[in-house]
This record gives C-alpha cells, sequence and structure tokens, in this order.
C-alpha cells in the first residue's frame, strides 16, 4: 500500500510537471477550434509566411523591397488603403540609423478616442537570416487577424492602426521613425507588439509600462485569451537586461503602454539562416493568433485613455485560474505571516515532541550541500561540456541544439545529488529536516521584496510547505497516506516551478544551467516530506541516477551538427586603405572546412583593432591573417563645407558609394565633443551636444539612400580623428578572392557582421 500510494504521488508530480507546460502553450487542435469563431484561418497566415520568409529582406535589399510591395498589396486586397513612410532616423542608444520604410494602415473607429496600434516588424536581422518567426509571424498574425476582423462587417468604436514597422533589428528605427515623425502617433492609447526570439515554444505576454501595473493587467484579462502565458518575474527580469522590441520605443519615447507577445524557445534558429518557415513552430503561431484575436476584439472596443495605474501587481500562472493576480502591497504582509506561522509552528511542534532544536539546525547540511553541490557541479559542468565540445563556444546564442537536453540531464543529476545527499540524513525526523527548506524560502521571499517584487509570487510554495508541516505536526495520518496528500497540497509548488527550470537556461543560455540545478533542489526540499525516507536506499535515487546517464548520452549522440542543426562560421576581409594592407578575419574559435580555406597556416590569435566594429555582444575576431590587397572601389568622400562660423567650425561630408555598401561605419578615435550631427538629415543625439570616442555612427544604406551625408557642429578647436568603414556583404561573389561556399552543414555566424568586405581609411578633417 505505501508504495502504491508513493508511486501515485510521483505521477501526481509528473503529471503537475506536464501540466504546467500544457496550459501555456495550446496544441494545434486546440487552438484551431478556438479560432473558427473568429473567422482567422491559419493556412492564410501560413501561406503568406511562405512567401515573405522564402530569402533574407534585411533592409537595403530588393528581398526587403519585395517583401515591403507584397505586404502593401495584401493589406490593399483586405480593403485597407496602406501608406509607406519614409524617413531617416538615428536610434541614440546604438548610434545606429537609416531610412526606414514603415508600412501604416488605419480602420476607422465609430468614437473619438486613442487608437489601438497592431505592431510587428517586417525586415529580418543582416545578412543571413529568412526571418520566418523573427517577425514574419507577427506580421502575417496580424495580416490575417485583421482581415478575418474586417470580414465580420463589424465597426471598432476605437480607430486601429496597422503598423508593420521597418528596421527594427538595427535598432528599433522604424518605431522610432512613427513615434517621433508620424501624425498618427499622436493618438495612440495601447500598442499591442508581436514578436519572436526563436522558433518555437510559448508566446509569453510582456506589458511595457512607465509607470503601475493593474490597469493594464486588468484589461488583459478582461480580454480573455485562452491561454494567457505571463509571469511579473519574467519582465522584471526582462526589464534588467539589455533587450528591447519596438514597443520600447512606444513606452520610453511617447509614454505609451503595451504588451509584447513573444515566443523564444528553440533560441539557436534566432537571427540565423535557420530562422525558416519549415522550422517555426506551428502551435507557437497558433498561440500568437490567438492572443491577437481575442486582444484585438476587446480592445477595440475599449476605453483606450488611461491605463496609468497607482499599484503593481504581481501575476502568474496558476492552476484553474489562467493567471493568479494580487497587489505588491500584500508581499510585506505575506511574509510577515509566513515567519511567523514558521516560529509558531516550530514552538509547537517542540512542545509536542515533533521537533527537535538539534534536528532542526542539523537539517541545513543536506539542505545547504545539496544547493552548493548540485549547483556548483552543474555550473563546473557546462565548463567541461565547453571543453568536450569546443564548437559550442562559436554559438553565441549560448544555447545548443541539443540545449533541452542538457536542461534535462541537469535536472535528473540535482534530483539525483539531492537524494543522495538527504539519504544519509535517513535516520533524521521529516520535521526537523523540513525547517531549514522553509526558512530558506522564506528568506529567500525576503530578497524578492527588496530586490525583485515581481517574484512575490515564491511565497505561495512556501506556503504550501507550511501547510505539509502543520499536517506533520498537528495530524497523525497513516505513512500509506501522506505522501499523496503532500503530493497533492505541493502542486502549486510543481506547477509555478518547473516552467522556470525550462526557460531560463533557453532564455539566458546554457551557462546558467547551475540556475535550472537549484530551481530543481528547491523543488525537491519545499516538498521534502514526500521524498524523505526513513531508510538508507531510496529507489528514486537509482532512478534518477540512471535516467542522468541516459540523458547525457543522447545529449553526446545529439552533439554533432548536421543539414538540420548548422554549424556556424565566419569570414570577414578587411582592406585597410591608407596602409595598403588587407587581412582576412574570423569570428570563430574553432575552425572548419570553410574557414580554413583562408586559416590554413600562418594565421594569428586576436582582432584587427582597426576594423572591430559593434556587434550585440561586443564579439571581437578570434583570428587574423594577412591577406593579399584587391582593388576595391571606394566610396567618394567630398568634403562639402568646412567653415567658421562664431567659434563653431560646421562641416558637410558626402559620402558616395561606388559599390554596393550595405553599412557604413564612422569610428573616432579619440574623444571628441560634437555640438550637432545629422545623418542623411536625422538628427543624432536628438540635436544635443554629446561627447564621443568610438563608433560615432552605424548607417545602415536604406532602399532609397544613394549617398550618406553627414552635418557636423564643432567648436573651432576640435580636430576630428574619424575612420571610416565600408562594409558589403557580397564576400563571397567577389571573384578576386575567390571564397567557395559553404557546405549545407554550416551556415553564416549571426550576430555580427558576415561575409563581408570591409574597407577602412582615415577621413583627413
Amino acid at each position: 500500500m505505501k508504495s502504491t500510494t508513493k508511486f501515485a504521488s510521483i505521477l501526481v508530480i509528473l503529471f503537475t510537471v506536464y501540466w504546467s507546460f500544457k496550459d501555456i502553450i495550446p496544441s494545434e487542435k486546440q487552438t484551431s477550434e478556438n479560432l473558427k469563431e473568429s473567422g482567422f484561418l491559419v493556412d492564410n497566415a501560413l501561406y503568406h509566411l511562405r512567401n515573405i520568409s522564402k530569402k533574407s529582406h534585411h533592409v537595403g535589399t530588393k528581398e526587403h523591397k519585395e517583401v515591403q510591395k507584397y505586404l502593401v498589396n495584401e493589406l490593399k486586397k483586405i480593403g485597407l488603403t496602406p501608406e509607406v513612410q519614409i524617413q531617416s532616423v538615428v536610434n541614440n542608444k546604438w548610434r545606429a540609423g537609416t531610412t526606414v520604410e514603415n508600412i501604416i494602415a488605419k480602420i476607422e473607429g465609430t468614437q473619438e478616442g486613442k487608437s489601438l496600434l497592431l505592431l510587428s516588424h517586417y525586415d529580418s536581422n543582416p545578412h543571413s537570416s529568412l526571418g520566418a518567426s523573427d517577425a514574419g509571424s507577427g506580421i502575417v498574425t496580424i495580416l490575417e487577424g485583421v482581415r478575418a476582423f474586417l470580414d465580420k462587417g463589424i465597426k471598432p468604436k476605437n480607430d486601429i492602426i496597422v503598423l508593420f514597422s521597418d528596421a527594427e533589428e538595427l535598432g528599433l528605427l522604424g518605431a522610432q521613425a512613427f513615434v517621433e515623425c508620424h501624425p498618427l502617433a499622436k493618438d495612440i492609447g495601447l500598442v499591442l507588439n508581436f514578436e519572436a526570439r526563436g522558433s518555437g515554444g510559448s508566446s509569453f505576454m510582456l506589458m511595457e509600462t512607465n509607470g503601475k501595473n493593474q490597469k493594464l493587467l486588468s484589461k488583459f484579462l478582461n480580454a480573455s485569451p485562452n491561454y494567457p502565458a505571463a509571469s511579473s518575474l519574467m519582465y522584471s527580469v526582462y526589464k534588467k537586461l539589455p533587450n528591447d522590441t519596438d514597443l520600447t520605443i512606444f513606452r520610453e519615447n511617447a509614454n505609451i503602454n503595451g504588451f509584447n507577445f513573444a515566443f523564444i524557445d528553440d533560441h539557436f534558429d534566432y537571427h540565423t539562416a535557420q530562422d525558416s518557415y519549415d522550422r517555426m513552430n506551428k502551435e507557437s503561431l497558433l498561440h500568437q493568433a490567438d492572443y491577437l484575436v481575442t486582444t484585438l476584439k476587446y480592445f477595440s472596443e475599449a476605453n483606450l485613455n488611461d491605463f496609468h495605474s497607482n499599484e503593481d501587481y504581481i501575476y502568474l500562472n496558476f492552476p484553474f485560474l489562467k493567471l493568479l493576480s494580487y497587489p505588491f502591497s500584500w508581499i510585506l504582509p505575506m511574509l510577515v505571516v509566513g515567519f511567523a506561522a514558521l516560529v509558531l509552528l516550530i514552538l509547537i511542534g517542540l512542545k509536542r515532541g515533533r521537533i527537535t532544536l538539534q534536528g532542526m539546525f542539523k537539517g541545513f547540511l543536506p539542505l545547504l550541500a545539496s544547493l552548493f553541490i548540485g549547483g556548483g557541479i552543474s555550473y563546473l559542468l557546462w565548463k567541461l561540456i565547453l571543453v568536450i565540445h569546443p564548437k559550442y563556444n562559436d554559438i553565441l546564442h549560448g544555447f545548443t541544439y541539443n540545449g533541452h537536453y542538457y536542461i534535462l540531464a541537469t535536472v535528473f543529476l540535482s534530483l539525483w545529488i539531492t537524494f543522495k545527499i538527504y539519504n544519509h540524513f535517513s535516520k533524521e525526523k521529516t520535521t526537523d529536516l523540513f525547517i531549514a527548506p522553509i526558512l530558506l524560502g522564506l528568506l529567500i521571499n525576503t530578497l524578492v521584496y527588496q530586490y525583485l517584487q515581481g517574484a512575490g509570487f515564491l511565497i505561495i510554495p512556501i506556503y504550501s510547505s507550511l501547510l505539509i508541516l502543520s499536517i506533520l505536526i498537528f495530524m497523525d495520518i497513516k505513512k500509506a497516506n501522506k505522501s499523496l496528500l503532500f503530493a497533492i497540497i505541493g502542486i502549486p509548488t510543481v506547477y509555478i516551478f518547473s516552467p522556470m527550470v525550462e526557460l531560463f537556461p533557453i532564455a539566458l543560455g546554457l551557462k546558467i544551467l547551475f540556475v535550472a540545478s537549484i530551481l530543481t533542489i528547491l523543488i525537491i526540499v519545499f516538498l521534502l516530506p514526500i521524498f524523505h525516507e526513513q531508510k538508507q536506499k531510496n529507489r528514486l535515487q537509482s532512478i534518477t541516477g540512471f535516467a542522468t546517464i541516459i540523458v547525457f548520452i543522447l545529449a553526446f549522440y545529439h552533439s554533432g551538427f548536421s543539414v538540420d542543426k548548422k554549424f556556424p562560421n565566419s569570414l570577414v576581409y578587411i582592406q585597410n586603405q591608407d596602409s595598403k594592407e588587407a587581412y582576412w578575419g574570423t569570428y570563430n574559435k574553432n575552425l572548419d572546412n570553410y574557414t580554413k580555406q583562408v586559416f590554413d597556416k600562418d594565421y594569428k590569435e586576436g582582432s584587427i583593432s582597426f576594423a572591430e566594429g559593434k556587434s550585440k555582444y561586443n564579439t571581437l575576431f578570434n583570428y587574423h591573417k594577412k591577406a593579399k590587397h584587391v582593388e576595391l572601389k571606394n566610396s567618394i568622400v567630398t568634403i562639402a563645407k568646412d567653415t567658421i562660423i562664431e567659434n563653431l567650425r560646421h562641416i558637410d561630408i558626402n559620402i558616395l558609394p561606388q559599390r554596393a555598401i550595405n553599412k557604413y561605419e564612422l569610428v573616432n578615435t579619440t574623444p571628441l565633443s560634437i555640438q550637432k550631427l545629422t545623418a542623411n538629415n536625422a538628427l543624432v543625439n536628438k540635436g544635443q551636444p554629446f561627447t564621443n570616442k568610438g563608433t560615432l555612427l552605424i548607417y545602415q544604406m536604406g532602399n532609397t539612400d544613394t549617398s550618406l551625408n553627414l552635418s557636423f557642429v564643432l567648436d573651432k578647436n576640435e580636430t576630428p580623428n574619424l575612420t571610416l568603414n565600408e562594409i558589403s556583404y557580397d564576400l563571397l561573389s567577389n571573384p578576386s578572392l575567390n571564397i567557395q561556399p559553404r557546405t549545407e552543414v554550416m551556415m553564416p555566424m549571426p550576430f555580427v557582421t558576415n561575409d563581408a568586405i570591409i574597407s577602412s581609411r582615415k577621413i583627413k578633417l
């Protein structure tokens, strides 16, 4: 009987793990049925997605223009009158600029008031990403969702603005151009933004607000999405990371609130040539569609004039409730009640002989040992894996193709370590050992209250543990029934923690596998009475140990690269026009057949200082090698004006490309105080004075850009020391360089300037 109920309790826990994931991403069948009423046809969306993700379509390419024309025509077909906003703009944070081409359409509402904006970006990441998930999925979701909405023949109360923004991948430039320069921006009351940072998984809701979230959250819940996936912890972490979306521009530059909807699993496809139609998870697209049709229906009728609140709310997915929410103001009282309950239970437990002081303090030994050993081994294990598989270092996402195996193996390893350590304390009272985890949980929640209030829901598992402890102290339940009862009480604990075990390593990279380990151990210790046995031999220890070995073997088996798991590599040709020197560079730490056609011998470690440029992760060349100098058609640089007016030096520079230049980088090697700078009439730093050293401007040539015109205003005593890098993505097509193409198991490395020819020279002023 005891073994039967123990087995049943394990089944309850396993089912809860499954349940916690199932609730935040619907099956294709479930979503399709829910979408029928709205008229959203997923086949239509997929048809559009296939058409717009055939080739890379980053800013400045003919494919970009073709996708733009396609979307404009499709908007016309559903009865809208789209316009293309052409505007040069520079983002101050990254000093990135281009001439954007936003696609904008408007559905007239029947009443005065704020407008609802539907937002996604149609450009792909330079230079090889196909952009199916990021953010073709968002584009087609809006396109088909709006068609279905219009087919209903219902006139919305609010104006609905459709914005297919441009140049998001270059620095949120399309959103900036719309917010700063388009007249429709001043009437926006709420933004619904659809994004992706991978090619699968649940689509999570993240709010963007400068104020409190209570009104935003309540109206989101009123919209009744069928499968909300959200957590106030996620947004608290998101705000601390250097990741932004177009919606960030609306919040920061115009104080407009909104919702991001984004899926992030299969992160290894993000910004790569594998972000393709075939690899995108259909269920993820359907999840986006569910958000779109429910929120569009609600917010097209709702009052959008005021979303500013006086109170922040905690929110999280919770069994049966979809989203549980309560005010931040509850965090401290719940924490105080938790501490008081623990103290009271300890006193009663001591009096009733259910707890001993010596045993209670001894309980900290296995707890701390499990956390430090489990977390430490997981951290060092990833370091070891990188030694065994050095090519993982060239996956800049930090999440490998077999990353899910490593997460699962870490979970089993952490379970085995915890069971192994606690088995050495098998003769101790369960109640004694259970005090330390509860106290630790309360201390964690104290830190949460101080520094990360969005995670205030972590008090809920502690309340479950306190309830279990109360039963152990006050009731005499047969051992055969205890584990099943405690497993049922522990459902919130398992449900809350399980998705986080997977989510953190996916979002932040496998370098934080130790976080997955710690979270796994916390689940076990918060439910310790289910697992603690009064015997030395624990069957669960054997099972989890065996499972650890099996999953690590599977991870090793799937560690290679193939047509479906391409290896990222890089080659760049760099030429210094002043010294007539030329070099090859690669960002790879591991050389393969593609890079070895150049880096076969006589190469050196390290970067090339005059052509390092900027990249998302500040990645530098790992190897470089002397190369032959080939003739390139370099841009004509003309000083159109250089004059002094009232102690200020006014300089106008025209840079006219003589070959297909994709990007210009302007670098200032010594500190330079600038009073004003414009690039193609777009103000840098909002026209305010600034001091710069390093990258001054990165300008991607847009479809309408024929040249780059720079206008400086400097103090007359300033001496600019500028370097101009001309970058073209035509390395493989240049006959003088004779680079052989990649094999089908390779792809361009993302997040860096790749497959490029860089010509560098000083601009003398």
